[in-house]
């Protein structure tokens, strides 16, 4: 679609506004609103590179201005003609999702990055598929921070307080949420599949169809602004926090992948089903010997770990297995052409882009380096060794000590998310928690 075409459109649609947008290291929305006769003219859109050296509560590393040139000039970024779509919360609007085109290999943009890993398989005459699982929770509004989250009040009147796994009921409390939420998910064309009652007290889990990573990661990125919009619509908040609430379990972004090669066919299948290549068992090698060391672009936040606990829904290692949901890294009972492993470390709350490039970037480095897997596992991965970071700043020194990763995401992405994460840990632990006071204030 060319500018000319997307002034068409825009004047079929009877738009008035485009946001134009740039997911940040969060996964969350930057840029601006202009009016849409202004933007058929624009040439590019300009913003600060350090917006995106900020960490998630709004402040700088403390290098930030060795990361970004320190007199904050501006990038250019450019349209994806493709991400075009309606607003629907909106009247007259209309968003699109920019990039830095120009600076694609030295990028710490999260979008330039999975476009950096894509480019790395299209030369090797590959062709990722993927297919992310969103889960996420319905609460209560909370405006208070000191105050616990609570499941919200359904149409009963009543909150849940029970594990509901696959209700049908359960998701009917909120039918007219998720009834506006499929309308909203239509206009703006997100090709999303089952929805489901998750294990957690209004837990949900939403498919996705398979398809092309960047095209996926931008339909996560739009669905997660679009499920917030429209639960606070119905006066509830949708959350993607890692682990929102005590004693429930934690929201995943699994994510399904496979690869094709030039004819089509996928590279994981063997000549019966059940059956896997050497190029399976490398791609499983790969991810895991690298995504340990990946732990901090999948679980990115201090919250995220708290997911990962045994027993509880949520990987603790990295084996891997046939329809065995305990694992790390599971493989689906599949014909052939869906032959797939289904990475379940990322945590809802990664960033899309981010989290794509990192689960293809491990599997790349196996194939490439023909890595050999651990045998299958038949039993419970629960009875294992924990194997996997279980705080942020043990996870951020091991990504720092990986140089194949840096090399493959982008050394300057690499350091750049590092110092990011690292400011964000250091006010974290300034925090002192309720919990240290409770059992730590008069008895230590």
């Amino acid at each position: 679609m060319s500018m000319l075409e997307i002034k068409s459109w825009l004047e079929k649609n009877k738009i008035l506004d485009v946001e134009c947008l740039v997911p940040d290291i969060t996964g969350n929305a930057r840029g601006k609103i202009i009016p849409a006769d202004h933007f058929v003219n624009e040439e590019g859109m300009r913003l600060p590179e350090s917006l995106f050296v900020q960490t998630v509560n709004g402040e700088w590393s403390d290098n930030w201005d060795q990361l970004v040139d320190g007199v904050e000039p501006d990038i250019v970024m450019y349209p994806d003609v493709k991400s075009l779509r309606k607003v629907p919360w909106e009247t007259a609007t209309a968003q699109i999702i920019h990039d830095d085109v120009d600076q694609q290999e030295t990028s710490i943009l999260a979008r330039s990055v999975l476009k950096r890993v894509l480019a790395l398989y299209e030369a090797e005459g590959l062709k990722p598929i993927v297919a992310p699982e969103m889960e996420f929770y319905l609460v209560a509004k909370n405006i208070d921070p000191n105050q616990s989250v609570e499941p919200p009040v359904g149409r009963s009147g009543r909150r849940e307080t029970a594990c509901l796994s696959y209700s049908v009921e359960a998701v009917s409390e909120f039918g007219p949420l998720f009834e506006e939420m499929y309308r909203h998910c239509d206009v703006m064309g997100l090709d999303v599949d089952t929805l489901i009652h998750e294990a957690g007290t209004a837990q949900y889990e939403l498919n996705f169809k398979h398809g092309d990573p960047l095209t996926l990661a931008d339909e996560v990125f739009t669905f997660k602004r679009l499920l917030r919009e429209t639960a606070m619509r119905h006066d509830v908040y949708a959350t993607f926090m890692a682990k929102p609430m005590d004693e429930q379990s934690g929201s995943a972004m699994h994510i399904h992948q496979s690869i094709e090669d030039l004819q089509g066919d996928n590279i994981f299948a063997g000549e019966k089903a059940g059956e896997y290549t050497e190029a399976f068992n490398h791609y499983i090698g790969g991810l895991q010997k690298y995504l340990r060391k990946a732990t901090a672009l999948t679980a990115p936040n201090v919250n995220s770990y708290r997911r990962f606990m045994r027993d509880n829904s949520a990987p603790i290692n990295l084996q891997w297995g046939v329809d065995n949901r305990t694992v790390g890294l599971r493989v689906p009972i599949a014909n052939r052409r869906g032959t797939r492993i289904e990475n379940r470390l990322p945590g809802a709350d990664a960033n899309p882009y981010i989290a794509m490039a990192v689960t293809l970037a491990c599997g790349y480095l196996g194939m490439k380096e023909k890595l050999t897997p651990t045998e299958a596992i038949t039993g419970s991965a629960y009875d294992e060794d924990f194997d996997i970071p279980r705080n942020l700043e043990y996870a951020l020194r091991l990504l720092q000590s990986c140089d194949a990763l840096k090399e493959v995401l982008g050394e300057r992405f690499v350091k750049s998310y590092i110092s990011i994460k690292e400011k964000e840990y250091e006010d974290f632990f300034s925090v002192i928690t309720p919990w240290e006071r409770e059992h730590l204030l008069r008895n230590v």
